[in-house]
């Protein structure tokens, strides 16, 4: 056998080390090339240290919690010889055939009762077969994959072992059951009953929220931020999302939501206010000839703003796809750092929690973000008439050394006419 080392991987420039935050496998367990080991957390991204090859994991040097640079040695994984793993190929393929000639024989018992089979044929099969390989039904299908069901979790009571309907709404009685206990246990430790009872829970800050924290007040401290708002009828883009929803996702594969919408008209709007999409670099003012948006994304570790690039060059369905994509990763923490780096200008879009209207924080080095909200009806006055509108707040917050009230105001102004008159952004005007 021979000793693998197991190293950090390269870290971006802009990264300066990495947080332990979780070993996949402990000492002694067989590894298979590629798959995962270690994940580490960085300011902006959580990245996977796969198995450089087969064999056992050796050791842990790196322990959970551990900040480690790049290249950094985390462990060492042991390299199993090629007579070994014909070793163990060979015991593999002898466990494979007698799993089949054991599932051959059970199915051929067909004098035991179904007690028997309920006992016996259950252990038969947990030992024998891999439930991914079962033929269930299309109803059985449909009900796994709507209540999100893992079957390794569930015994079926079925010929061989197979899963039945019964055995799936056993499975979700006793999921709901467990899941109400543990509610009620975690609301019981949080808010206790007895006022006597009061205490503190202290918890250290990941380093994406440490990142985000010191970013916020480097913001504020090193900008002149001010905020300036209008409001817009967003009844143009729900009708024209009405009158042609269905189509587009029946061409494209994806829904037509409100975020193209909003990026395709932020980016126009740039095209005409390019003090917009500058910013400002000692002394000088950095200028772009292209359109990295940035989209402020919540997801379980925080706040992070993944970045669409040369937004201009994208279709709608194209943008709805992207942003569907970095959403999707950032909820898993797939992120990657080239994906959160750079952007221009920031979107963030408070309206899908309820926000109402906000003033939003820059982005540095940018210079400006805009804050979408909740569309609300409200009584409007239209040509002289009352008048209920589903009326939505604009909120652009930018960086005054830089950029005047009159191109904050303009651009605002040229977002809020697109939106409502969304035929402008067709002709250009």
């Amino acid at each position: 056998m021979s000793i693998v080392e197991i190293f950090v991987p390269d870290l971006p420039e802009s990264v300066a080390d990495a947080t332990v935050i979780t070993w996949h496998k402990k000492p002694g367990d067989f590894i298979n090339r590629d798959e995962v080991l270690v994940e580490l957390e960085t300011d902006k991204v959580i990245l996977e240290v796969p198995a450089p090859l087969e064999g056992i994991l050796e050791n842990i040097l790196e322990k959970e919690g551990a900040i480690v640079n790049s290249h950094q040695i985390l462990g060492y994984l042991k390299k199993e010889n090629n007579d070994e793993n014909k070793t163990t190929k060979t015991l593999s393929d002898n466990k494979s055939t007698l799993v089949q000639d054991k599932i051959v024989l059970d199915e051929n018992k067909t004098t035991k009762t179904l007690s028997d089979n309920k006992s016996t044929l259950v252990q038969d099969k947990m030992v024998l077969k891999t439930k991914s390989n079962y033929d269930f039904s299309p109803a059985i299908r449909r009900l796994i994959a709507e209540k999100d069901i893992d079957i390794n979790q569930i015994t079926g009571i079925g010929i061989s072992g197979h899963i039945i309907r019964d055995d799936i709404n056993e499975f979700l009685i006793k999921k709901t059951k467990n899941d109400q206990n543990n509610s009620i246990s975690l609301s019981d430790e949080l808010f206790p009953q007895n006022i006597a009872n009061r205490k503190e829970k202290r918890v250290p800050m990941t380093r994406l929220r440490k990142r985000v924290a010191e970013r916020l007040l480097e913001s504020k401290n090193s900008t002149a931020i001010l905020t300036t708002f209008n409001e817009v009828n967003m009844k143009p883009i729900i009708d024209l999302r009405k009158s042609y929803g269905e189509l587009f996702e029946q061409m494209h594969g994806i829904r037509l939501g409100f975020m193209s919408f909003y990026i395709k008209i932020v980016t126009e709007a740039l095209k005409r206010f390019p003090e917009i999409n500058a910013f400002i670099d000692g002394d000088d003012v950095v200028y772009h000839n292209y359109f990295d948006i940035s989209i402020a994304i919540s997801t379980p570790r925080g706040l992070v703003t993944p970045v669409l690039k040369n937004v201009n060059a994208m279709s709608m369905a194209d943008i709805e796809n992207k942003i569907k994509e970095l959403a999707l990763k950032g909820r898993n923490g797939k992120l990657t750092v080239e994906e959160l780096t750079g952007g221009n200008f920031t979107i963030t879009n408070g309206g899908i929690f309820g926000s109402l209207i906000s003033t939003p924080i820059i982005n540095p080095p940018q210079s400006a973000i805009l804050g979408m909200h909740a569309i609300k009806d409200r009584p409007m006055a239209v040509n002289g008439e009352i008048v209920i509108l589903p009326m939505m707040y604009l909120a652009l917050s930018y960086d005054h050394r830089l950029i005047d009230g009159r191109e904050s105001v303009g651009y605002l102004v040229a977002v809020k006419e697109m939106l409502e008159d969304p035929v402008r952004l067709l002709l250009n005007v």
